[in-house]
Order: C-alpha cells, then sequence, then structure tokens
C-alpha cells in the first residue's frame, strides 16, 4: 500500500513512530510533501521555540530515513480540488500526484470518503493501521512499541505501560490490543 501521511500523524512522535516502523517493516510506501512538513513545523512551533527545534530535528531525521518519500504536485491541481476545510487541498493532490492508496489522517471530517471516493481513496484512522498491521504481523509491532516503550521510559524517567503510553498517542484500540496481546 502507498500511504499519504496527514501531518496530524507525523507530528505526534509516539504515533509517528510506531506508524512508520510497521509501514516499513512490511514494505509499504508512506509519503508527504513539503507543505505537510512545514505543517508540522508550524505546529510546533505553537508549542514554543524548544518544540520547533525537535520538530525540525525530527524532520531532517525523516527525510534521512524516508528520502523518496516527498511527493511534489502542481499548484493547479491543488487549485482544482475541493474539501470542506480548503486549507487541506494540499494534502489530497499531493495524495493524487503520488498515486496513493489511502490518506492518513485524523481529520475525518474535512476528508469526506464520497470526495475521496473520486479519485480512488481511503481514509484511514492511524489506529485502525496499526490493528491491521498488528493481525499481519503481531510480534514485529509488539516488538516496536515495546522498544518505544522502553525509549520513552528512558527518556522521560517514566514507567508507562504500553497501554498508556499508546493511549495518550491516541492509539487507544493499539493500546489495548497490544497490552492484552504482551500482558495476556
Amino acid at each position: 500500500m502507498n500511504y499519504l501521511i496527514d501531518t496530524c500523524v507525523l507530528f505526534p512522535t509516539v504515533m509517528r513512530t510506531i506508524l512508520l516502523e510497521a509501514v516499513k517493516s512490511k514494505h509499504d510506501s508512506a509519503f508527504w510533501s513539503e507543505k505537510i512538513l512545514s505543517e508540522w513545523s508550524a505546529s510546533a512551533k505553537k508549542v514554543g521555540e524548544l518544540g520547533q527545534l525537535q520538530a525540525d530535528a525530527e524532520i531532517s531525521v525523516l527525510r534521512a530515513n524516508w528520502p523518496n518519500s516527498i511527493i511534489s504536485f502542481s499548484l493547479e491541481l491543488e487549485d482544482s480540488l475541493y474539501l470542506p476545510d480548503l486549507n487541506d487541498r494540499h494534502v489530497l493532490a499531493a495524495a493524487i500526484a503520488g498515486k496513493c492508496d489511502a490518506i492518513i489522517t485524523l481529520n475525518k471530517k474535512d476528508f469526506p470518503r464520497q470526495i475521496l471516493d473520486q479519485y480512488g481513496l481511503l481514509r484511514l484512522d492511524p489506529d485502525h493501521v496499526i490493528l491491521e498491521y498488528l493481525k499481519d504481523d503481531a510480534p514485529i509491532i509488539i516488538e516496536i512499541a515495546q522498544d518505544l516503550l522502553s525509549e520513552a521510559n528512558r527518556k522521560f524517567n517514566q514507567e508507562w505501560t504500553i497501554r498508556q503510553l499508546l493511549r495518550k498517542a491516541r492509539l487507544p484500540r493499539t493500546a489495548k490490543a497490544l497490552s492484552i496481546l504482551i500482558n495476556g
């Protein structure tokens, strides 16, 4: 599958990391545009200067690890599209230009299925996508999640459980499923 990843999915570190590691493990493809990366940086700036510095560093790492994932599209394509929030047309334009199968976003209301259907695109929630990967290959997703948990606990000097970390990351169904798989 070829996925266009929306800003709201790239910005949260835990969500982005588990999703992209899962995508990579199954040899699927993840894409975004320069405008999506710019939105990520701008959103992080609202958190403060440190937030933007961290986001810019994470964007640099993303560029290095996913060098062929930037999709370019014409302004004419973007301008020709309609979505309820006109500021999201660039996401749809990137998905179309990149011949993606789906847009992974948390933003349901601004990406109506009837509009995406016209372009042969699905709208998928990141929690749903990760659960599908979990069904296909639980050991890999468990390993990815446990590595993330170890890193988060070390980095923030916490003792989160996998369920707490993934719920905080807005992945409640994945949190529950992994908690059951890991803890029985």
